[in-house]
């Protein structure tokens, strides 16, 4: 069992890295991934996103919602890869990848790894349009996904 966790300007990729994870599983019987992609926005198009992070408390806050998943199912791996820095719409922000034993495990720890990742590690966004720049305000949304947690 391991956890592996990347905070990178770094661009990946996507099919090299779900590869390499699935082939180093052994007893598992599922892997799930998701990838977050920056999306355009509808109205004003996005020029580009900032993120930005404090090094050491990003990985430590990721670090701990892994452990918890970890804790709470029964998972091989946990692979957790965010990006910070200048990203353009379209580029990958971040993947996220579970082993299990079974299929539950591993998508119910998946989805509950994105939905704390959303909400809770310390990531700041500005987005940067044509006609505006400003900080990503929380969503309430967001914070309604983690009361079935």
């Amino acid at each position: 069992m391991s956890i592996n966790i990347f905070v990178q300007s770094d661009s990946f990729d996507l099919g090299d890295v779900s590869n390499k994870f699935v082939r180093a599983q052994h007893g598992m019987g599922a892997v799930v991934t998701f990838s977050g992609i920056v999306r355009d926005l509808n109205d004003d198009p996005l020029k580009f996103l900032e993120i930005e992070h404090y090094p050491g408390m990003t990985e430590k806050a990721i670090g701990e919602i892994a452990k918890n998943a970890m804790q709470r199912w029964s998972l091989g791996d946990v692979l957790v890869i965010h990006r910070y820095g200048k990203l353009s719409a379209g580029d990958l922000i971040m993947m996220v990848a579970t082993a299990a034993p079974h299929r539950r495990d591993a998508f119910e720890a998946a989805e509950y790894l994105m939905d704390y990742l959303k909400s809770r590690a310390p990531f700041w966004k500005k987005e940067n349009t044509n006609t505006m720049q400003g900080w990503v305000d929380a969503k309430d949304e967001d914070e309604d996904a983690l009361s079935r947690w």
